[in-house]
């Protein structure tokens, strides 16, 4: 028990950066190669879903590998992909965000109020979006670290607070963009001859949010809260400051969502939005983030919110109803939880 908990904060204290530890036994070497093979192995297994879900739709529809539909595929990512990187920060922490669809959608409502009923440029009115999403999460973020409420009742409440903030800050009717046409172009126009801009920005952000999560301080101390958030803060780290941190960027991520969902629709529905938090979280699971915290990576989230994605369009190519493709998800869903809770089980073997 002893040579555990000494073996466990050296690997701790590594992480943090703190100080160099070496491995104290080959035990430590072992540990480590096996925790990282299982982690490749997941997301290697959910890249080969991928590609065998595309390999069996281009057999069963002649019409899935056209260009077009491909891009409908991207473009249908874009959205929940987003959502999907905010909340890859939020699970890796042992967190959950169930606000992250309603407060997508007041987002887009927010700047809908900004660009058509206050007549700000469009730049000011995206970026009051964006801003809100980012007010939403440092809030949330208060609410968990501050207040000591449990991320699920925290983030439900905001959940519920969105929705209906949505509704009556637009009086129940959609907010339209008509007279600002460049507003659209933030999702659909094409920078790159064919490809949507929207999925120009998925791919940038999945870029950002992969250097936040593995190339800085914000990363390790993701890390750090979701593997043992006592033993992090026995470290010296200010867990509180570093939850509502992470929960700000899960909120900014809301809020880019927010915007792109607007531009596309060229409308802002305040009556959108209630679901898209479960495919977003659905997304960061198949994509090998665990539940418990403390793993997951940007790169699997991105392949977890093209499975979605592909699953879902490849379906409609072959007209399976919609009730049935919501159970279809359902069950991938199980599976992907059912694989990380067989690679806990091994690694603590």
């Amino acid at each position: 028990m002893i040579f555990n908990q000494t073996l466990f904060l050296g690997h701790l204290v590594k992480l943090l950066g703190v100080i160099n530890v070496k491995p104290v036994h080959n035990y430590s070497n072992i540990f480590k190669i096996r925790f990282k093979t299982g982690a490749a192995l997941q997301q290697l297994l959910a890249f080969a879903s991928l590609i065998g879900l595309i390999i069996f739709f281009s057999l069963a529809s002649e019409n899935f590998l056209q260009f077009s539909n491909i891009m409908g595929i991207l473009l249908s990512t874009a959205v929940i992909g987003v959502l999907a990187l905010g909340a890859t920060f939020v699970i890796i922490t042992a967190g959950i965000d169930l606000s992250v669809g309603t407060g997508m959608t007041l987002c887009s409502v927010m700047a809908g109020v900004f660009i058509t009923f206050w007549g700000l440029a469009t730049p000011l009115g995206v970026l009051g979006g964006i801003f809100t999403g980012t007010l939403m999460g440092c809030l949330i973020g208060l609410m968990v670290a501050k207040m000591k409420i449990p991320p699920f009742i925290a983030t439900l409440a905001m959940m519920m607070i969105a929705s209906g903030l949505s509704l009556v800050i637009s009086g129940t009717s959609p907010i339209y963009f008509t007279d600002r046409p460049v507003f659209s172009t933030i999702a659909l126009g094409t920078l790159i001859p064919g490809v949507p801009n929207a999925v120009l920005i998925f791919f940038g952000a999945a870029v950002v949010a992969g250097l936040l999560l593995h190339k800085s301080v914000i990363g390790r101390y993701t890390y750090a809260l979701g593997s043992n958030e006592e033993a992090a803060k026995l470290s010296g780290v200010h867990v509180d400051f570093w939850k509502i941190v992470v929960y700000t960027i899960a909120g900014t991520f809301t809020g880019l969502a927010g915007i792109l969902m607007a531009s596309r629709l060229n409308s802002a529905q305040p009556a959108l939005g209630m679901g898209y938090e479960l495919e977003a979280i659905a997304a960061v699971v198949i994509g090998g983030t665990s539940l418990s915290g403390g793993k997951g990576t940007i790169i699997g989230t991105v392949i977890g919110a093209l499975i979605m994605s592909v699953l879902r369009n490849g379906l409609r190519i072959l007209s399976v109803p919609q009730e049935w493709q919501t159970v279809v998800i359902g069950l991938v869903i199980i599976f992907a939880v059912y694989i990380d809770i067989l690679r806990r089980r091994r690694a603590v073997v």
